[in-house]
């Protein structure tokens, strides 16, 4: 057989392992688990902290989710406005006046501290806040995330249901655009078979991450494993919130969201370029090894089908043509839940191999970035302080 099809027969094995040996990544029902409602009168006190910079053009479609939530419990906001130059205190404010609901607290932390990154240092101050009322759990949620008004009420009892310490949805990206509809979906179906959700699941497992834009967490978890502070310079906070909530005893739970959304828009590939390009080298700990690594493996697990099928009709390579075929039938197949749970047409699931040389370009990128001593960015704010890998 050509070299071209030994790759393609590679390629297939890795495929057909992935299929049925990396959790089920590809699966989308991993959705809340068994609920269980405290009796009436008994539902636990949860302050929900929101760490918002420059949100103003999100606030009106995800604040008033939050104020005007179904929760039979005590509860409030803390919105933190974390040196925001477009007026979102104030507009939190007026939101507030507008719809009512849950008390909402506006605060402002003034300037990080050393070695806090991202939205950590705003965290950190809305959970110290938020201490003062003593509430059994925070929510975490970012600005641009919208709840339905059950949202808090199915989380808790998720969580009091499950004996969980941390339950957290990877809420559903907007994919109105052609680059988000291109990009996103494949953006969660990466994570997944990076962190097989079932893993992180699993009682015991080594694995762990979480979805920072809605999680709720055990405020006595929270303390244990000294939360913030112990994640206050990770890039990627989510997967380090998580990994330090296990190693501290507590039951992680991540799954995909039903009723909570994200707002924020993606319209344009460089959008969703920087959105990536922020943390991706992160991910790979900054080791150029890893990247070539992770660039080499894109190539053969993504690219190869679809090359070598093109190269078998081309030049009557047989074994390369159907191995490619093979190879690129079952990636397309692992795929199609994910277009699903996005409502989006199936057609696209065979352009996969495109949008993942997209992302080797755009973790290409990142390092590139870093290693021009910009460091990491979030809203504004550049950080060079790398972040320690997180386990698996």
């Amino acid at each position: 057989m050509s070299v071209v099809a030994w790759i393609a027969v590679g390629s297939l094995t890795v495929w057909l392992w992935l299929l049925v040996g990396q959790g089920f990544f590809w699966r989308t029902d991993q959705r809340l688990p068994r609920r269980a409602e405290p009796p009436a009168g008994h539902w636990p006190y949860v302050a929900v902290v929101v760490p918002a910079r420059d949100e103003a053009a999100v606030l009106p479609a995800s604040l008033p989710s939050l104020l005007t939530q179904d929760y039979p419990g005590g509860a409030e906001v803390i919105l933190v406005d974390d040196g925001s130059s477009d007026g979102t205190g104030k507009l939190a404010r007026a939101l507030s006046g507008r719809y009512g609901g849950l008390p909402l607290t506006v605060v402002s932390p003034g300037e990080p501290g050393p070695g806090w990154t991202g939205k950590l240092w705003a965290v950190r101050y809305g959970i110290e806040l938020a201490r003062s009322s003593s509430p059994e759990y925070l929510l975490l949620t970012d600005a641009d995330i919208a709840h339905e008004p059950d949202s808090l009420r199915e989380l808790v009892a998720a969580a009091r249901g499950g004996g969980f310490d941390m339950v957290s949805q990877m809420a559903r990206l907007r994919v109105e655009s052609f680059w988000e509809r291109l990009v996103v979906p494949a953006f969660v179906y990466f994570f997944a078979q990076l962190y097989p959700f079932r893993w992180i699941n699993r009682e015991g497992a080594r694995t762990a991450a979480a979805a920072g834009g809605c999680v709720l967490l055990r405020t006595e978890a929270a303390e244990r494993a000294r939360v913030p502070e112990s994640i206050r310079g990770a890039v990627i906070d989510d997967v380090a919130l998580a990994r330090v909530v296990r190693r501290g005893g507590g039951r992680i739970w991540l799954g995909l969201a039903e009723r909570v959304d994200s707002v924020r828009p993606y319209p344009g590939l460089g959008d969703l370029w920087r959105m990536v390009s922020r943390s991706a080298y992160a991910q790979l700990r900054h080791n150029p090894l890893l990247l070539a690594g992770t660039v080499a493996g894109l190539a053969l697990v993504y690219v190869a089908p679809p090359y070598a099928l093109g190269t078998g009709l081309l030049t009557g390579d047989a074994p390369a043509g159907w191995a490619g075929l093979a190879a690129w039938a079952v990636m397309t197949g692992t795929y199609v839940p994910m277009l699903r749970y996005y409502r989006l047409s199936l057609a696209t699931a065979p352009l996969l191999p495109f949008t993942a040389l997209l992302y080797a370009l755009m973790t290409v990128d990142s390092a590139v970035q870093h290693h021009r001593g910009r460091g990491a960015a979030w809203k504004g704010r550049t950080y060079a302080r790398p972040e320690a890998a997180p386990d698996r």
